[in-house]
C-alpha cells in the first residue's frame, strides 16, 4: 500500500527458511500469491519462513505480483482458467467483486477452529466485513487505516502536546485548524502534510473518513441509484479544500512530497496510512500517532485489510487445502512482526498482549480497528480499483479550487450510477 508497494511483473520466491525446512521432495508445495513488496514483503517472507520451519509436511512457495489492477486481473484469470494458487492475499474491500462470481471458495470455520482460530479472535468490524450473504470468504491478516502521525517535538513547542506525551484531544474542525496553525508557527512552513495530486486513493481515504464521521452512509446496490448524503459530501469537500490553503497544508502536493516534508520536520502532522510508519521510523523523527481526530461527531476511519482468500479449485486437493488453513493460522498467531511494520494485526490475542501494548506508536492507534470503514460494497470499489480513480477524476479539481464541490460530487455520483446499472463482469 505504501510508496514502495509497486513491482513490475511477477517474482516467484523460494523458501528462505534454512535448516528448519525439509527438502522439496519431502514436502507438498503450497502455492501462495500476494501483492506485498518492500518492507511489507520482507516481513511477509519472514512469516512464511517461520511457518515453513514449523511444518515439515508442506513448503509455502510465494509468488509476488504487482500491486493494483495487474494483481487482481491475474488472480481472476488464474481462477477462471482453473489454475489458481491454493492461497492468496486480497484487499478485503475487493472480495465482494470476486466471491459472487465463483472465483473464491468459502472458509470452513470448523477447520479453521481445528487450527486454533475462531470468530472470537477478530474485531467485530473485521469479521463482519469478511462475510458475504452470511458466508466467510476472507480471513483478515490486519487492518491498515488512514491515521494521523505527528512530530512530538514540534507539538510540544507549539503547546499542543499533553502531559501524557500525546497530542491534545481535538474534537472539532475549528480546534483542528488551531492546532495546525500553532504547529505551522513552529515549522515556518506547514502545520499538516497531506498529498493528493494524481492519487485518487489519498483523496478518497480522507474524504471517506470525514464522510463517515458525520454518520453518513453510502450504499451501492447493483441495479439501483447510489444512496448518498449529498449535503454531507459537499460539506466534507469544502472542509478539505479549506485546509489546502498553503498555510495549514500545501494546496497542490502529492503523497511523496508530503512524506518527505513531514520526515524532514517541515510540518507537525501527516495524514497517511499506517504503512508509512517504517519510513518515519527510518527518518528518526520524534513520532506520535493516533486515529484521525473525530471532528464531526462519530469516530470513524477509512481502512482496508490484507486478507487471505481461497481461490476456487476445480480439482480440490484436500491435503493442500488443510495445509492452507494451518499456514494461515500460523501466520495470524505470528503476526506481531506485521505490527512492527505499522499494520494493526487482526488477530486479537496479539493486540491484547503485553508485548504489543509496549509497541509505540502502534499501540496508540490500535483503537482505530474499532472504528474502521471499508469502501462501500460494489464490484467496482476497493483498494487499487477504478473506483478511486473515478473519484479523483471528479474531485481533484475541487481540491485544487478549480471546480465547486457540488460539481465534483455530482459528477462522481453520475459515474457511480452508470456503473451500478451494469452487471458485475466477473
Amino acid at each position: 500500500m505504501g510508496t514502495g508497494a509497486l513491482l513490475g511483473g511477477a517474482l516467484t520466491v523460494g523458501s528462505l527458511s534454512g535448516c528448519g525446512t525439509p527438502s522439496s521432495g519431502a514436502a507438498e508445495s503450497l502455492r501462495f500469491w500476494h501483492l506485498l513488496s518492500g518492507g511489507d514483503g520482507i516481513k511477509m517472507q519472514g512469516m512464511i519462513d517461520a511457518a515453513n520451519a514449523q511444518n515439515p509436511g508442506f513448503t509455502v512457495t510465494p509468488t509476488v505480483l504487482a500491486w493494483g489492477a495487474p494483481y487482481y486481473t491475474k488472480l481472476s484469470m488464474a481462477s477462471a482458467g482453473g489454475r489458481p494458487p491454493e492461497l492468496a492475499i486480497m484487499h478485503a474491500s475487493r472480495v465482494v467483486g470476486y466471491a459472487p462470481g465463483g472465483l473464491l471458495d468459502e472458509w470452513d470455520l470448523d477447520l479453521l477452529a481445528e487450527n486454533g482460530v475462531t470468530e472470537a479472535d477478530f474485531a467485530p468490524r473485521i469479521w463482519e466485513n469478511s462475510q458475504i450473504d452470511g458466508k466467510v470468504f476472507s480471513i483478515a491478516l490486519d487492518s491498515h487505516p488512514f491515521i494521523m502521525m505527528y512530530n512530538t517535538d514540534i507539538a510540544a513547542e507549539a503547546g499542543v502536546l499533553g502531559s501524557d506525551k500525546q497530542l491534545v484531544p481535538v474534537n472539532s474542525p475549528e480546534q483542528f485548524r488551531e492546532v495546525a496553525l500553532e504547529m505551522q508557527k513552529v515549522t515556518g512552513r506547514h502545520g499538516l502534510s497531506y498529498g493528493y495530486l494524481g492519487d485518487g486513493a489519498q483523496m478518497w481515504r480522507l474524504f471517506y473518513t470525514f464522510y463517515r464521521q458525520h454518520g453518513a452512509e453510502m450504499v451501492l446496490n447493483q441495479g439501483e441509484a447510489a444512496e448518498v448524503d449529498r449535503d454531507v459530501a459537499i460539506s466534507c469537500l469544502e472542509f478539505i479544500r479549506s485546509l489546502l490553503d498553503d498555510t495549514i497544508t500545501t494546496s497542490s502536493g502529492d503523497i511523496n512530497t508530503a512524506i518527505a516534508e513531514f520526515a524532514g520536520g517541515d510540518s507537525g502532522m501527516l495524514f497517511s496510512g499506517v504503512w508509512e510508519l517504517p519510513t518515519m521510523k527510518t527518518a528518526n523523527i520524534p513520532l506520535g500517532a493516533s486515529p484521525i481526530p473525530t471532528l464531526f461527531g462519530t469516530p470513524a476511519a477509512y481502512a482496508d485489510s490484507h486478507a487471505f482468500v481461497l481461490p476456487h479449485q476445480l480439482n480440490l486437493d484436500d491435503s493442500l487445502r488443510r495445509d492452507s488453513y494451518k499456514f494461515v493460522a500460523d501466520v495470524l498467531k505470528g503476526s506481531f512482526a506485521w505490527a512492527e511494520a505499522g499494520h494493526i494485526p487482526s488477530y486479537q490475542p496479539i493486540i491484547k498482549s503485553t508485548e504489543y501494548g509496549a509497541l509505540t506508536p502502534q499501540a496508540n492507534y490500535a483503537a482505530a480497528a474499532d472504528i474502521i470503514n471499508y469502501d462501500p460494497r460494489a464490484y467496482f470499489s476497493g483498494s487499487g480499483s477504478d473506483f478511486q480513480t473515478f473519484f479523483a477524476n471528479s474531485v481533484q479539481n475541487v481540491f485544487l479550487g478549480r471546480d465547486k464541490p457540488e460539481t465534483g460530487w455530482d459528477s462522481f455520483v453520475d459515474r457511480l450510477n452508470i456503473l451500478l446499472a451494469k452487471p458485475n463482469p466477473v
